[in-house]
């Protein structure tokens, strides 16, 4: 049996600016984003003017991995960010893990700047704009077995 996971990100109506952001600093491509209001009429639960244009799913593929968002419903507790989770990020080369810090830093902070490590020769943590926390790591060599 096989099993996969994707990181699922919640904002409180922001998930359109957050997919187009990191479509642009992750290389990514956008591959849905379907609001509120494209659902079909239900007079059980209607849709408010504030709900309309606030994102029930979105879907972001960067590399191999999914990415997918969607908004609060207007009102609902909201907590953003936190560190009890964070995504980590391997690009192979340094160069593109330096585009991508830059990206994710832009509007945000940095938590670590991209350095040398043990495990690896360039490595950083960063805060984005959203309060999104990301790890870029360069993977070191690998010892042989």
């Amino acid at each position: 049996m096989s099993i996969r996971m994707n990181p699922y990100l919640t904002f409180d109506g922001r998930s359109k600016e957050a997919v187009h952001f990191y479509e642009k600093a992750l290389g990514g491509q956008v591959l849905g984003i379907m609001t509120f209001g494209d659902m079909p009429a239900d007079p059980n639960h209607p849709v408010t003017e504030e709900m309309k244009d606030r994102v029930m799913h979105a879907l972001l593929k960067v590399g191999d991995t999914e990415l997918m968002f969607s908004d609060t419903f207007p009102g609902m507790p909201y907590q953003p960010g936190g560190d009890t989770v964070q995504i980590a990020i391997h690009p192979e080369e340094e160069a593109r893990a330096r585009e991508i810090f830059s990206a994710l830093e832009d509007g945000g902070q940095v938590v670590m700047p991209l350095q040398k490590t043990d495990w690896s020769p360039l490595y950083g943590i960063v805060k984005d704009k959203f309060g999104v926390t990301f790890q870029v790591n360069v993977p070191g060599e690998q010892p042989q077995q």
